[in-house]
């Protein structure tokens, strides 16, 4: 019993702490080719905006893996919400998953739902009650601009208002961090720029926002914290950063 709590006391005070994501000399490598991820360290506090950007095979995508715990790291140490990624028990997973939000580019909305029970959907698997969602969606859905088509299946939607359901449904369960995958890559400039001013006020509201972009004009234009990836390793890391090409 006492270990158990000496384990609750250890979380309790790592939630409480002001990092929420830590990375430390993390390498990630494949069974071919070079490591993906190559001694990476992150530090990331609570209601921080983070832009992730580099080209392809830089290593972003495996970074999220990480820390989504799709995939464990070949060396070093992950630590995000106080859970220990390197070592949390298999069962333990749904529960920490369970307090990320994630937007992907391609929406992964359920086509035969509707608005409504897409983002109920998210709420469902968390075993909300059912007064609970009923508050909850319609709210969700105000905020994103999306209350009067409740009812409209995916395929009636414009793409933009597709990846605004997705981030309802990602943000439905307050989750303490969101992750968005080129939430703005299959979006024209002027709902791309509705999408990011969406995560920005999400941000605002206390969530950590965590964002992979190629978009350089979001970047360059919204002046947050900018981490630079290439070859595997973080090469740049600014606050109020800007996009850096590759031969730069």
């Amino acid at each position: 019993m006492a270990v158990k709590d000496t384990k609750r006391r250890k979380r309790k005070k790592d939630v409480d702490s002001n990092e929420i994501i830590t990375l430390e000399n993390v390498s990630k490598a494949y069974s071919t080719g070079a490591p993906a991820l190559n001694g990476i360290s992150l530090h990331i506090n609570r209601g921080e905006f983070v832009f992730i950007v580099g080209d392809s095979g830089s290593g972003k995508s495996t970074l999220i893996k990480l820390l989504l715990r799709e995939l464990t790291p070949t060396e070093g140490s992950i630590r995000v919400m106080g859970y220990d990624l390197n070592r949390i028990r298999h069962r333990k997973i749904p529960e920490f998953r369970r307090n990320i939000g994630v937007v992907f580019q391609d929406f992964r909305l359920l086509k035969d739902l509707n608005v409504y029970e897409n983002v109920a959907f998210a709420q469902r698997i968390v075993e909300a009650p059912a007064k609970e969602i009923r508050k909850n969606v319609p709210s969700m859905l105000a905020t994103v601009g999306l209350a009067g088509k409740y009812k409209a299946k995916p395929k009636q939607l414009s793409g933009g208002e597709q990846q605004r359901v997705a981030l309802a449904r990602a943000l439905v369960n307050q989750p303490e961090v969101l992750l968005a995958d080129e939430p703005t890559g299959n979006l024209d400039p002027k709902n791309s720029w509705e999408i990011m001013k969406l995560l920005e006020k999400i941000n605002e509201c206390g969530t950590t926002v965590l964002v992979v972009t190629h978009n350089r004009e979001i970047v360059n234009e919204m002046k947050k914290r900018v981490v630079t990836m290439r070859k595997g390793v973080i090469v740049s890391d600014e606050k109020n950063g800007g996009y850096i090409d590759e031969e730069d």
